[in-house]
């Protein structure tokens, strides 16, 4: 992964517990630098060891972290610069997710190495157009959580409430994590 996303881990657990809960953390991971570059790439295992260091400093699920980490991205991404491509592609969560493929496009010019998971937005059995299903595939196993964060935080993004649930799971045999969503409204 590149160093932006392990830069926004370190947000995250700053802004949780402090300068120090990120040097336990970073020690514990067994990472070596103190600063990630942005655009340098860091292996995965990086970032789940983070991740699951992050949990035993907390004490949380490493899903907990996951999902609270999903949330921080998109306000993190947002102020690090990346608003304006963010505002690009909708204005609706259900709208920026039937474009996020076309973002991610967009993300591999600048970022060449990065492996992007893929997005597939499908209406709901229901037929109703407040509820819609959402198919994610990626060659990173673990993230359905980390998705349910992204979720929860494009919502807050857009002013929306959501709930998510997950209905399939790849760590299950599944061929793709599926998550339904419905917006709530008023």
């Amino acid at each position: 992964m590149y160093g932006l996303v392990n830069r926004a881990v370190r947000d995250l657990v700053v802004s949780l517990r402090g300068e120090p809960g990120w040097q336990r953390i970073r020690e514990r991971a067994g990472c070596p630098d103190e600063e990630f570059l942005s655009m340098q790439t860091y292996p995965d295992e990086l970032t789940y060891r983070l991740v699951g260091a992050a949990s035993e400093e907390l004490g949380l699920p490493a899903s907990q972290v996951l999902h609270a980490f999903g949330e921080h991205w998109i306000l993190y991404t947002a102020q690090k610069g990346y608003g304006d491509l963010l505002d690009g592609f909708g204005h609706s969560t259900r709208e920026f997710l039937s474009r996020l493929n076309d973002m991610h496009g967009r993300v591999e010019t600048v970022f060449s190495e990065m492996s992007m998971p893929y997005f597939e937005l499908q209406d709901h059995p229901s037929g109703e157009p407040e509820r819609f299903v959402l198919l994610y595939q990626s060659q990173r196993p673990g993230l359905s959580a980390f998705v349910v964060g992204l979720l929860h935080g494009l919502a807050k993004r857009f002013g929306e409430t959501i709930e998510v649930s997950q209905t399939d799971d790849r760590s299950q045999g599944a061929a793709a994590d599926r998550f339904e969503i419905r917006i709530q409204h008023g």
